[in-house]
């Protein structure tokens, strides 16, 4: 019964984000409509159309420095607390594009009070050299950001083209690593039939 209950409350708390995202999204519909600015694009060129399955593709964004003091790779608490420079859990919506100190980026407002601060905190998309995917073959690991979502400098147009404006963002960890698929076995065979070539016959020499 508990754990019903529990999935309910989940169930609720996501149609309310979604809700709240989607009414981000209507407000935005215009913008996303309109021409890609320049520092966007990057060469003034239109952008390509995302590929249908986008929401499936993965990328590297970095964590907050005060998310992994020791600086291994793995985020280990949140933070919404200001100066903290950690990152913040939650729902987000993407909001506007502005040209900023990190170059192109995205505004992000927080859905939660685990995020409240976001604006406060100057949480936002950006792009920088220390979030680059190669480094994680030198180095084994990203940099570290201030608490933003930091990609590399050429995804960054992609990710920021790809998020649009009213969108919902969603930060978390996984705290339990997934499943093992159980070792393949092969289905039990039963007594009265007998497999081809066991004891008369003779084998097929290719397949069909």
């Amino acid at each position: 019964m508990r754990a019903g209950l529990h999935v309910k409350e989940l169930i609720d708390r996501r149609a309310v984000l979604a809700a709240m995202a989607g009414a981000g999204a209507l407000a935005a519909t215009s913008a996303r409509a309109a021409p890609l600015p320049d520092w966007i694009t990057g060469h003034g060129q239109a952008a390509t159309p995302p590929p249908v399955d986008y929401l499936a593709d993965m990328y590297p964004v970095t964590h907050g420095r005060g998310s992994d003091p020791q600086h291994d790779g793995w985020l280990k608490t949140f933070s919404n607390v200001p100066g903290s420079l950690a990152s913040s859990r939650g729902a987000y919506r993407t909001s506007d594009y502005y040209w900023g100190s990190n170059g192109s980026s995205m505004r992000l407002a927080g859905l939660e009070a685990d995020n409240s601060n976001a604006d406060m905190r100057a949480i936002v998309v950006h792009g920088a050299w220390y979030a680059e995917p190669s480094l994680i073959a030198t180095q084994g690991k990203l940099g570290r950001s201030e608490g933003c979502f930091v990609f590399g400098e050429e995804l960054l147009p992609q990710i920021l083209y790809k998020l649009g404006p009213g969108r919902l963002l969603y930060a978390d960890k996984l705290s339990v690593a997934p499943a093992s698929p159980p070792p393949f076995e092969l289905p039990p065979v039963a007594d009265n039939i007998i497999r081809t070539g066991a004891t008369q016959g003779s084998m097929p020499t290719k397949a069909d």
